[in-house]
């Protein structure tokens, strides 16, 4: 029996529950751990690669095959968790995330840690959106959610700085294997503390039955799509495979509109979409997804390629912005209530548009505490405060039984986004050093490169001031209020 009290109270009163900050620490520390893993391992590659042997395109799979199962299972991990209860389902998550943890460190083959990453995209894919859809349930929409709404964004910029820090240092003092093996403890403690400081919450009158042609189709696309995109920069954009890839992720998301349309009890009721502050704040975060790492990938190979850092060093060189990127958050949760979402998300997105044109000032032999940290702390005080206003629009009207949903949906537009964002980024970046060599065939290499890097970051630009003019016409002028209104009946 859940002894919790409700969260939910009368319009215009604070959330009841007295333990909200603690759930929210614990909600934190998982989103943290999901983000940290998904950048951690790059630092521990060569190691990896060195004790097991592991060929390039196995070494290739260790990270595709753990995004390809992150981008294309959290819309159906969000909704999972609205049906069968947020709080088990994320217990599920954090149980299976610390034991693929466990196996990919005692991995003694490819095969193994390559199923193991897999396992480990599944839990990400579980937890990251029930654990928003927890926060939504434990904060009514208002000040507080959009304070904690601050935080969340606040650990996702520390969490991925960190694990570019910490996995070389994890590495040379342990091995390879303690960047999984570290998971363990933490997600056995949060398994621990969440019937503590967590109550379950579902809908009584939803199905317990998931609707599996929606989940097969719409997974099925999604998997499809981050495939094409993640492999687009090797076969190519207009290759037979490519092509091919994205038609049939085009089929399944129609089929999956159909069968969504039909279903008596859909994975993704369409009404949702109805939602235009839904519908801003996805689009929205899915151009700022793409313009973030569209920006850190080229970035990451100035430092490593260009200018010879260590990953140590290169993670330093982007710690500038995590640090501007949480003052962001919380001052852009500070003023929202005052000058709404639309002039939040503006004044967030147009620095971020300044720091992608600082960077194309960057030079093979520039310093880059005058090239690039100033652009860092630019674009990091806008990422936090876009961050805010986009997540708060996508979430504002949703209905809580419905809230797993949302979160699915935010976590998807944005992952998305910067699969595309590192696609298209390197494609650029290729042509662009094709092209200068073209032009001056003694063209230093490293030369080359940085032109080729500066084309990058004049498309994140680009895509910057797509978002820009996105926010401009989706988002509304007007803050979220401070209820949660009723879900939109057909």
């Amino acid at each position: 029996m859940d002894h919790h009290p409700a969260t939910s109270a009368p319009r215009g009163e604070p959330a009841l529950d007295p333990r909200r900050w603690q759930a929210l620490a614990l909600l934190g520390t998982a989103f943290f751990m999901v983000i940290l893993d998904s950048t951690i391992v790059l630092t521990a590659i060569p190691s990896m690669q060195a004790e097991l042997g592991l060929p390039v395109e196995v070494v290739q799979w260790v990270l595709t095959g753990y995004a390809l199962a992150f981008g294309g299972l959290m819309l159906l991990g969000g909704r999972v968790a609205d049906l069968w209860g947020r709080r088990r389902v994320f217990v599920t998550g954090l149980a299976l995330f610390g034991l693929s943890s466990l196996a990919c460190g005692l991995a003694w083959t490819a095969g193994v840690l390559l199923a193991a990453r897999a396992a480990q995209g599944v839990s990400a894919a579980i937890m990251a959106p029930t654990a928003l859809s927890l926060v939504m349930t434990t904060f009514r929409e208002g000040a507080e959610r959009n304070k904690a709404l601050a935080v969340w964004g606040g650990l996702g910029g520390v969490g991925a700085t960190a694990g570019l820090l910490a996995g070389g240092l994890v590495t040379a003092a342990l091995g390879w294997e303690w960047v999984f093996f570290l998971n363990v403890p933490i997600a056995a403690v949060l398994i621990a503390l969440c019937p503590v400081l967590l109550r379950e919450s579902r809908d009584p009158s939803a199905p317990r039955s998931v609707d599996v042609a929606g989940a097969v189709t719409v997974t099925g696309a999604l998997v499809l799509l981050v495939y094409a995109v993640v492999t687009a920069p090797e076969t190519g954009w207009a290759s037979l495979r490519t092509i091919g890839l994205l038609v049939a992720a085009a089929v399944l998301l129609g089929l999956f509109v159909l069968i969504e349309a039909r279903a008596k009890a859909p994975l993704v009721p369409l009404r949702v979409f109805r939602l235009r502050t839904l519908v801003a704040g996805n689009v929205v975060l899915f151009t700022v997804g793409l313009t973030l790492d569209g920006m850190l990938f080229p970035l990451t190979l100035y430092a490593q390629q260009v200018l010879e850092y260590s990953p140590l060093q290169a993670g330093l060189l982007s710690a500038a912005m995590t640090v501007t990127s949480i003052a962001g958050a919380f001052g852009g949760q500070a003023v929202v209530a005052r000058i709404g979402l639309r002039r939040l998300a503006v004044a967030g997105i147009v620095p971020i548009v300044a720091g992608c044109v600082l960077l194309l000032g960057v030079t093979a032999d520039g310093n880059p505490l005058v090239q690039v940290v100033p652009a860092m702390l630019v674009f990091g005080a806008g990422l936090g405060a876009a961050f805010v206003a986009c997540q708060i629009a996508a979430l504002a009207g949703v209905a809580e039984e419905e809230s797993g949903l949302a979160a699915g949906l935010i976590d998807t537009s944005f992952n998305l986004g910067n699969a595309i964002g590192i696609a298209i980024a390197t494609s650029v970046a290729v042509l662009g050093a094709a092209a200068a060599q073209l032009a001056d065939p003694g063209i230093d290499p490293d030369a080359a490169l940085t032109d080729g890097l500066r084309a990058a970051f004049g498309m994140t630009a680009v895509a910057a001031a797509l978002a820009l003019v996105a926010a401009l016409v989706l988002l509304p002028r007007t803050a979220a209020g401070g209820g949660t209104a009723a879900p939109v009946r057909q």
